[in-house]
C-alpha cells in the first residue's frame, strides 16, 4: 500500500496552482461575484487554484468526443465506476477495505445528508448535530420535521473538542448522530479516542451515525484522518459515510458524491425509505472528474496541501496572537474559525470586516445561530499574494479598533 508520505515524492513544483485576481474575477462563480470589486472574498469553501491536470484532461476528452449521452460507465466498465474508485482510495489511504456494492454514487453531498436523515429517522425524532456546523446540517434536520439536538464543540483551552457529556444527555432523545470529520468550521481532525467515545454512545443508544468526511484529504501533519466506520465492524454497521472529491479537488460545480453504507443491511434499510430514483444520477462530467481525481490526482493534491500548509502558517502567524482575536491552528481543512469576541463589536463580525476591512469572510451565525455572530470563518485557500492582502486589511481594521479602545 502506498502511503501519502511515500507519495509525497510524486508532488513536484511543476503545478502552477495560483490564479491572479484578474483571472479569478472573470469566473462566474459565487466566491468572486458576490461582493463588489473592492472586497476581497475569503468565504465560501472553494480554492483559488488551477484544476488538477488529470481532471482537466478527462473533461477535455469528453468534449472532444462530444460524449454527452446517457453514461453507462457504472455498468459497462466497473473498473472506472465512482464506487470502485472510492473503495480503492479508502484501501490505499487508510487500509480500510470496503465493497463497491456498499457505495451509492449521487450528485451532491447535501442531498446525501437530507436523504440519510430522512431514511433513518421519523418526523419529531431528535438528530444530534455538532455545533458550530456547516449550515446544511441544520436544514437537513429541520426541513423534514426532525428536531435538532445541539452538541457543542467546546473550547478547552487547546482547541475545540466535542462535548461528550452533552452527547450522552442528548442520545436518549435522538435517532441519529451526525459528525463532520474533519470538522467544519473549527478545523479539528478528531482523534481515535474521540471517535470511539462518540461511537460508543451511538452503540449504547442505537443511533445511526451519519459522518460527513468531505474534508478528509485536507489534513496537516502530524494529524491524521480516521474514517469512523473503519474503527470496527460494530461501528460500521450503523454508519453512513458521505464523501466527495469536490472539496479537496476544487470541483464543486461538477456534482459528484458518494454514500458508503457500513453493511448491505444498512443500505437496504436506507432504500426501504428512499426511492432510488429520488437520488438521481451523477452526470458524465462528474463521473469523469471523480474518477480522475481519486485515481490520478494524488500528485496535484499533495502540491495543494503543501501550498495550504504555507497559507495556514501565514494565517496563524498573523492572527493567533492579535489583541481581540483568538484562533487555533486548524488541524485540517483550509478554513480557520476566528473568534472576534475580544473586539467587543457592535455589529456581527462578518459585517465589520466587510465594512471596515473590505474583506468578505463567512459569518459565524451561519454555523452557530445562537452564539456565532462574534466569529468568522476564514478561507485561506488562495495565493500568498492575495492572502497577504486579506490579512493586512484584517489587521489594519482590528488595530484601528483596539488602538481607539486603548486611547478612550
Amino acid at each position: 500500500m502506498t502511503s501519502e508520505r511515500d507519495a509525497h515524492a510524486l508532488a513536484t513544483t511543476d503545478f502552477d496552482l495560483d490564479l491572479s485576481e484578474d483571472q479569478l474575477r472573470t469566473r462566474r462563480n459565487v466566491k468572486w461575484s458576490q461582493y463588489p470589486a473592492d472586497v476581497l472574498p475569503a468565504f465560501v469553501a472553494e480554492m483559488d487554484f488551477a484544476v488538477a491536470p488529470p481532471i482537466q484532461a478527462a473533461l477535455e476528452r469528453v468534449l472532444r468526443q462530444q460524449d454527452y449521452g446517457y453514461p453507462k460507465r457504472d455498468t459497462e466498465r466497473p473498473e472506472y465506476t465512482i464506487s470502485e474508485s472510492f473503495a480503492a482510495r479508502m484501501q490505499r489511504l487508510y487500509g480500510w477495505t470496503i465493497a463497491a456494492e456498499e457505495v451509492q454514487p449521487l450528485a451532491d453531498l447535501v442531498q446525501a445528508k437530507f436523504a440519510a436523515i430522512t431514511a433513518f429517522s421519523d418526523p419529531g425524532d431528535g438528530v444530534i448535530v455538532q455545533v458550530p456546523a456547516y449550515s446544511p446540517f441544520f436544514d437537513a434536520v429541520e426541513t423534514p420535521g426532525r428536531v435538532l439536538k445541539a452538541m457543542r464543540m467546546v473550547d478547552d483551552g487547546t482547541g475545540y473538542v466535542p462535548d461528550l457529556d452533552a452527547l450522552r444527555r442528548l442520545a436518549p432523545e435522538a435517532s441519529i448522530l451526525t459528525i463532520c470529520n474533519p470538522h467544519n468550521p473549527t478545523g479539528r481532525a478528531f482523534t481515535k479516542d474521540e471517535l470511539l467515545a462518540m461511537a460508543q454512545v451511538a452503540i449504547e443508544h442505537d443511533l445511526v451515525i451519519v459522518s460527513d468526511e468531505i474534508h478528509s484529504d485536507l489534513t496537516y501533519e502530524p494529524f491524521k484522518h480516521i474514517p469512523i466506520a473503519s474503527l470496527s465492524p460494530e461501528i460500521a454497521a450503523r454508519t453512513v459515510t458521505i464523501n466527495s472529491p469536490t472539496k479537496s479537488f476544487n470541483i464543486p460545480g461538477l456534482r459528484a458524491a458518494v454514500m458508503h453504507f457500513g453493511t448491505m443491511a444498512l443500505k437496504e434499510r436506507f432504500f426501504a425509505r428512499v426511492p432510488r430514483k429520488l437520488l438521481g444520477q451523477v452526470g458524465v462530467f462528474g463521473i469523469e472528474a471523480a474518477n480522475a481525481a481519486w485515481r490520478e490526482g494524488t500528485p496535484w493534491l499533495l502540491a495543494v496541501k503543501a501550498a495550504l500548509a504555507d497559507r495556514r502558517a501565514r494565517v496563524v502567524a498573523a492572527l493567533a496572537g492579535e489583541p481581540g482575536l483568538k484562533l487555533y491552528a486548524p488541524e485540517a481543512t483550509y478554513m480557520a474559525w476566528l473568534d472576534c469576541s475580544g473586539l467587543r463589536l457592535n455589529v456581527p463580525a462578518q459585517q465589520f470586516f466587510v465594512e471596515e476591512a473590505k474583506v468578505g469572510f463567512s459569518g459565524g451565525s451561519a454555523f452557530d445561530p445562537d452564539a456565532g455572530s462574534t466569529f468568522v470563518r476564514v478561507n485561506f485557500a488562495t495565493s500568498a499574494e492575495i492572502l497577504d492582502r486579506i490579512l493586512d486589511r484584517t489587521l489594519t481594521a482590528t488595530r484601528k479598533l483596539t488602538t481607539a479602545g486603548h486611547e478612550s
